[in-house]
């Protein structure tokens, strides 16, 4: 079921415990978004620098940025996820009760605009090697083989595996693909939906395609602010 129309905030990319750096920022603004009018918050991926949704894997930051979650959902908000390329089976584990929805793409309606929402990594068809490493590394035998390690080796594990991350998809985010970008928005926008909101690249960018618009959202890391979709947009 599509989210509520409410003014919506969107938060993308923000690494905490990679570039973004430690949770206590982070936490400090979902405080105070749990003390105002509640609302939609969508979370566009790549949340943590990695994140894999089981408590072996739990980090601090991890610990307190779920708890700051957990109680903005309690003050009324809907959470909404998108996983991104360094989340992995967040919608199978425990994580997944403080989350609304957990998906790989999520429509938003704010006042007459929809939204297509999609982290952005896997748009790239060409990148086979990419594709391929993102079906293995999130397939059911990675999650069986996650699941089923003693804590200790899942700690080495997400150490290697960030080690990993930082050399896939490197000719896809070194510089902003708009060709690839505008062809998927073609095929996926017009009749249903307005905008393309893509995580993933880490610098806001906006520009027109045949079905609609295209936006890209400014890494949480970068900016430290939380974007907002409005009826006004």
């Amino acid at each position: 079921m599509e989210p509520q129309n409410l003014p919506v905030a969107v938060i993308a990319d923000a690494h905490i415990g990679g570039p973004g750096g430690p949770a206590e920022p982070l936490v400090e603004q979902l405080e105070e978004l749990a003390s105002g009018v509640p609302g939609h918050l969508v979370l566009m991926g790549d949340l943590f620098h990695v994140w894999v949704g089981q408590r072996s894997y739990e980090t601090p930051e991890i610990r307190q940025v779920v708890a700051a979650l957990a109680d903005l959902r309690g003050a009324g908000w809907r959470i909404d996820y998108i996983e991104g390329n360094r989340d992995f089976f967040i919608a199978e584990g425990p994580y997944r009760e403080v989350f609304d929805s957990v998906s790989n793409e999520l429509s938003i309606r704010v006042g007459g605009r929809s939204y297509l929402a999609v982290h952005g990594d896997g748009l790239n068809a060409e990148d086979r090697a990419y594709r391929f490493w993102r079906w293995l590394s999130k397939s059911p035998p990675s999650r069986f083989f996650m699941l089923n390690l003693p804590a200790g080796l899942a700690q080495k594990l997400v150490h290697v595996t960030e080690g990993q991350l930082s050399k896939t998809n490197f000719k896809h985010k070194n510089r902003i693909p708009r060709e690839v970008i505008s062809r998927y928005a073609d095929r996926r926008l017009a009749p249903d939906y307005d905008v393309l909101l893509l995580g993933h690249f880490h610098e806001a960018h906006s520009w027109q395609v045949e079905g609609g618009e295209v936006r890209l959202l400014d890494a949480w890391f970068n900016s430290r602010r939380i974007e907002w979709l409005s009826a006004g947009d």
